[in-house]
Parts: structure tokens; C-alpha cells; sequence
């Protein structure tokens, strides 16, 4: 007899109006795994951010997007190409981390679907404690909170998957031989990924030795013979020291070697506010004011097919009982934050 099997991508989320930013913004701050404070703390740290993010870094930023963020219409998007490949026995849902539909939320759709077991696949191909192991914890209390009662299977992560480092091998190519002819010049890739904090990194989370060898695969994937490449760190905020090289440090190195840029954000799987404005367009410009030859963002894997068909292909093979990989063959849990070295504790990893 088929299983009913609901499946729930796990993502960011973000403000759907101008009005949203604000809330959206002191929900992420007052997440515990993004500032480890106490609550009280957290309180007033998180509003103190939003209310002066929002007016402006956050604000501007969403403004020229329309006044919102594009990530649920794209995560959206990569839901129905995944519900293509699934079939009747198996109904997919998105659930937000900080803005809507949140977990709260979507956990009475999924009990009223009634499945007889649960899939969770974060869009984060990374593990980290700031994403994929928040979103856990926050489905894990929605859950608890309304009584949904079901098998539940985690996909930690996949920095590895074939399918991933496919597509994305496969949307540089075209963007590196374009720039490359267009510039006569071999253009410098760089892998840019979210930053964290040293200290999260430093406590054992794998999220930066992961989105190295994301980078490196990937690299390799490629088959260009001498391929100049590099990893770096953007969106810093705070005043903690972060982990480096930053992508502002990497364009400048770009500038004094005269070489043309080309920039793959390889931690996200869909378009938002860090794409299409922080690299399209603040990079952008910082690259032409360092008199670099030439800048060009290469597209995240979205729908893709390659990674769509990877995506389905775990997710049938864990609704039908085996084990996910990913994770322990790449970090061979020796991060004390990885997810399956926190089964126990959190209860929120599959292995």
C-alpha cells in the first residue's frame, strides 16, 4: 500500500509589502540561533535592528524589488516543478521561516491533508544552525503546538548532491564563455555565499566547510583548465568579526588584478533580495567604481532541471525509507553543530 507523503520545502521567507519589512526583520532577530541572547536581550536588540533597517538598508534595498521580497513566488515555483515530478502520492507545501506561510501556519494544511508521513527539505543545500536547524526547531514547536502527530524524515543538507552541483556547473558555463568572449579575458569566479559570524562557525557549525566544498565541486565540475575561482562571504551585519574573505575584500582583489568577475551566490537556490540587489546591483556598482573590466551574477539553479529531478529523486527515495547521505559522507560529522551529531539532543535530524 502507497504512503500519502507531504512534503514541505523550508525556506527564508520574506515581507510580502512595504508594511511587512519591519516585522519580518524583528522576527529574524529575535530568533535564537541567529542572536544567542537571552530573550530579553533579543527583545529589544531585534526591534532596535528592524527599526533602523528597515527605514533604510532593508528598506532601500526591498524598494527596488517593489517594495517586497520575490523569494515565495520563487519558492512557489520550485514547489510545483517538484510536485511535477512526484506524482498523486505526494502533495508539496511551503513553509516560511520568518514571514508567511510560517509553520504555524502550515502545519494545520499538512494535518488536514492528512498524510501518513512527512518529508522536510530545507532550501538551504548548506547545513547550518542559523537555517536548516532553525527551521527544524520551528516546525518541530508548530507541530507540537497542533498536534500533528506524523513520521516526520529531515534532509539535513546536500552540498554534494550531483543534481545541484550539476545545475549549477551548468548555468556558470554559459555566463563564464559569454564573458569571457565578450572581454578576451579568463574571468575570475566567485563562489559568494550568506556570512555568519566566526563565533557560529567556531562553535562547530559546518555551514562554512560545506560551502567550501560546494564551491570546489562545483569548480571541478566545470573542467576549465585553469580556472581562476575563489570563495567568499557577503551580507555582513553587526559589529562580531565574520567569516572571510568578504566579497567587498575579493572584488578589490578582482580590481588589482584586472580581471573580469563573474559571481555565483552558491548557498541560495532562488532569487531575493541578496541576488538580485546586493550582487546585481550594490556589487555591480562597487565593481565599476574599482574599475573592474567587467561584472556578471550567474542565475541560482531555481527550477532547473537537473536540480528539480535531484530534489524528487530524494524525496522518494526517503519516503520510501532510505536514509539521506549527504551529511555524513561529506563532514563525517566531526562538527559538533552538525545535524546528525544533534539527533539525540534536538531531535531534529534524520539519520
Amino acid at each position: 500500500m502507497k504512503k500519502k507523503t507531504a512534503v514541505v520545502l523550508l525556506n527564508l521567507g520574506g515581507p510580502d509589502k512595504p508594511e511587512s519589512i519591519r516585522p519580518f526583520l524583528i522576527n529574524f532577530f529575535m530568533d535564537k540561533n541567529i542572536i544567542k541572547a537571552p530573550y530579553p536581550i533579543r527583545y529589544f536588540i531585534s526591534r532596535m535592528i528592524a527599526n533602523k533597517r528597515s527605514k533604510n538598508e532593508a528598506g532601500s534595498a526591498y524598494a527596488k524589488l517593489g517594495g517586497k521580497s520575490p523569494l515565495l513566488e520563487n519558492t512557489l515555483k520550485q514547489a510545483g516543478a517538484i510536485q511535477g515530478k512526484l506524482g498523486p502520492d505526494f502533495r508539496v507545501f511551503v513553509c516560511m521561516r520568518y514571514w508567511h506561510p510560517m509553520a504555524e501556519e502550515v502545519t494545520k494544511l499538512v494535518k488536514d491533508y492528512a498524510p501518513d508521513q512527512i518529508v522536510l527539505i530545507p532550501l538551504y543545500p548548506q547545513y547550518s544552525t542559523t537555517t536548516t536547524r532553525s527551521s527544524f526547531e520551528d516546525w518541530n514547536k508548530a507541530a507540537a503546538k497542533n498536534n500533528l502527530k506524523v513520521p516526520t524524515k529531515r534532509l539535513c543538507c546536500y552540498p554534494d548532491n550531483e543534481g545541484f552541483i550539476e545545475a549549477s556547473a551548468k548555468n556558470i558555463q554559459t555566463k563564464y564563455e559569454d564573458l569571457k568572449n565578450r572581454t578576451g579575458q579568463k574571468p575570475r569566479l566567485l563562489f559568494s555565499a550568506h556570512g555568519l559570524p566566526e563565533k557560529i562557525i567556531k562553535a562547530g557549525d559546518p555551514y562554512q566547510y560545506q560551502c567550501e566544498e560546494s564551491a570546489r565541486l562545483i569548480a571541478e565540475k566545470l573542467q576549465i583548465r585553469d580556472l581562476d575561482w575563489s570563495i567568499c562571504y557577503q551580507s555582513r551585519v553587526g559589529p562580531l568579526k565574520w567569516i572571510g574573505p568578504s566579497t567587498e575584500e575579493a572584488l578589490e582583489d578582482a580590481a588589482k588584478a584586472k580581471v573580469p568577475v563573474l559571481i555565483y551566490p552558491h548557498a541560495f537556490v532562488s532569487e531575493h533580495v541578496e541576488t538580485l540587489v546586493e550582487i546585481e546591483e550594490e556589487y555591480r556598482d562597487l565593481a565599476k567604481n574599482l574599475g573592474i573590466p567587467a561584472f556578471e551574477r550567474v542565475e541560482t539553479v531555481g527550477t532547473s532541471e537537473n536540480f528539480i529531478k535531484a530534489l524528487a529523486e530524494k524525496i522518494k527515495k526517503m519516503a520510501e525509507g532510505q536514509a539521506p547521505k549527504e551529511s555524513g559522507t561529506l563532514c563525517l560529522m566531526r562538527f559538533s553543530k552538525c545535524c546528525h551529531n544533534e539527533t539525540d539532543r534536538l531531535g531534529i535530524c534524520s539519520r
